[in-house]
């Protein structure tokens, strides 16, 4: 019996290691696959939203097009339609994507 348990503790080592090996692998794999893009994406995101100017052409989480009329810290007030008169206080994170205007022809 002594036998047994002395030979299986030995064996044992080896199968430890491999196993944190595995473990180790499986982090590292699960960080480059899913969480370094993501940090990426978060980055680009805002510095899109630090770069955000008056006049911007904007499309909303909700898929409205709009005009940036005013910017604040945490808020951007967006002019929709040809209506002067919709205007609509949001937040930044509610901006999915920015267009600047074209100036070179001008």
């Amino acid at each position: 019996m002594g036998i047994l348990l002395t030979g299986g503790a030995a064996g044992g080592d080896g199968m430890g290691t491999l196993m944190i090996i595995e473990i180790v692998l499986i982090i590292a794999v699960f960080y480059f696959v899913m969480l370094r893009p993501q940090k990426k994406e978060q980055k680009k995101m805002a510095a899109m939203l630090a770069a955000l100017e008056i006049g911007d052409c904007v499309l909303t989480s909700s898929g409205m097009y709009g005009i940036i009329i005013d910017i604040t810290d945490d808020t951007v007030i967006v002019e929709f339609g040809n209506n002067k008169n919709c205007r609509i206080p949001m937040q930044k994170s509610a901006i999915a994507q920015v267009e600047k205007p074209d100036t070179e022809g001008k």
